[in-house]
């Protein structure tokens, strides 16, 4: 069930909840945004729904995307302020709903920004506070972004893929490596060697060998 972060006044966030619900989403409600903020730093939500009509709207959408929250947003506010908010990091704006209409127009809009999010997040890997991206081979944590070369990048994301799953030094070699290489098993011992001195520090992570078969990864 998708969650849907619901930034409103008390009495228009009760009807946004009852839509959404009614919808087959989960609403969490933020009266303010004070109170957004530590929602979203708490637990995980799938989109914002953010009234830019009430008092500190505005402020709020600037906020998250200042402190790098990705999540998609859908701003409710009138015609004229709906560029404004499209340039401050909104990713879709539309009139608050007043009545069946516009009650299904945000219920299409919301459908279409979670489908949109879906695929976006099929390139990405989140391993706590660490994002690993298929696009460009990066991995970023702690505000940190690195590039790794493809083998270790595709190393890193097939363990992580599957964490607590053991791998064996054939089966990695077979997926990441071509099946005709010159290269023996002892290339993927050198390619783990590389990741676990790049990420010994990281919070998130840990490579294990495990003894006789070959490696795991496990979340911390």
């Amino acid at each position: 069930m998708f969650k849907i972060l619901i930034a409103a006044g008390k009495t228009a966030g009760q009807n946004l909840a009852q839509t959404l619900a009614g919808a087959g989403y989960e609403p969490v409600a933020a009266e303010d945004g004070g109170r957004a903020l530590a929602v979203l730093t708490q637990r995980y939500i799938d989109l914002a729904v953010v009234d830019l009509g009430r008092a500190g709207g505005f402020a709020l959408l600037a906020r998250l995307r200042q402190a790098g929250f990705t999540l998609p947003v859908l701003a409710l506010a009138g015609h004229a302020d709906c560029c404004r908010a499209l340039r401050g990091g909104a990713d879709d704006c539309m009139a608050p709903p007043a009545g069946p209409e516009e009650r299904e127009e945000l219920l299409l809009r919301t459908a279409a920004l979670l489908r949109r999010a879906q695929a976006a997040s099929s390139r990405r890997l989140a391993v706590g506070g660490t994002t690993l991206r298929c696009d460009d081979h990066s991995v970023t944590a702690g505000g940190v972004q690195v590039v790794l070369p493809r083998k270790e990048f595709l190393l890193l994301y097939k363990l992580l893929s599957c964490p607590g799953k053991t791998f064996t030094r054939r089966q990695l070699m077979d997926e990441i490596w071509d099946m005709d290489t010159d290269s023996d098993e002892h290339t993927v011992n050198v390619h783990i060697n590389r990741l676990r001195s790049r990420f010994r520090h990281n919070p998130d992570f840990a490579i294990l060998t495990v003894r006789g078969l070959g490696y795991r990864a496990v979340r911390l």
